[in-house]
């Protein structure tokens, strides 16, 4: 996989992971182009469709688009498959995942996905491996943020 976008049906991008070396400026442009044509085409079209030298998946869930572009001889239906893998797991960490969870937890929308794919390619195909790594790094942020909090409590009330 070379990327993979989320953006709303507005065009408005809420997610992107580039697995490929570009600028800012070839990032910015491909997504302005990649939004536009997935959003102009109609709901009843392919999910697939080749774009320069790529072929684009996508799948709409609710308000969200899911886009990835893979290489030419890579197969479109895995790609849709890892798609849907990937918004059931967001489905089982967020309780049915809306486009506002993607915006205010934008965090844990990408530590799902690391914890799911690796250089665009699938590192760990157990849903529930990957809901237990992720529920373990919650656990040691949560330990470290409460340990964070006493000290400088406890470093407040030392210099009464």
């Amino acid at each position: 996989m070379q990327f993979m976008l989320l953006f709303s049906r507005q065009g408005k991008l809420r997610l992107q992971k580039w697995y490929v070396p570009l600028s800012d400026k070839e990032k910015k442009k491909i997504t302005r182009e990649l939004v536009q044509t997935v959003l102009a085409r109609k709901p009843k079209m392919c999910s697939f469709l080749e774009w320069r030298d790529l072929k684009i998946v996508y799948k709409r869930y609710a308000s969200l688009y899911f886009c990835c572009a893979i290489e030419d001889q890579d197969n479109e239906l895995i790609t849709l498959e890892i798609i849907h893998r990937y918004v059931e797991l967001l489905d089982k960490y967020f309780g049915s995942v809306c486009e506002l969870d993607i915006i205010f937890n934008f965090e844990k929308a990408y530590f799902i996905l690391d914890e799911f794919l690796l250089g665009g390619e699938v590192q760990e195909t157990s849903k529930k491996n990957v809901l237990k790594a992720i529920e373990q790094a919650d656990l040691l942020q949560e330990k470290t943020e409460n340990m964070y909090h006493s000290k400088s409590f406890i470093g407040y009330k030392k210099a009464y």
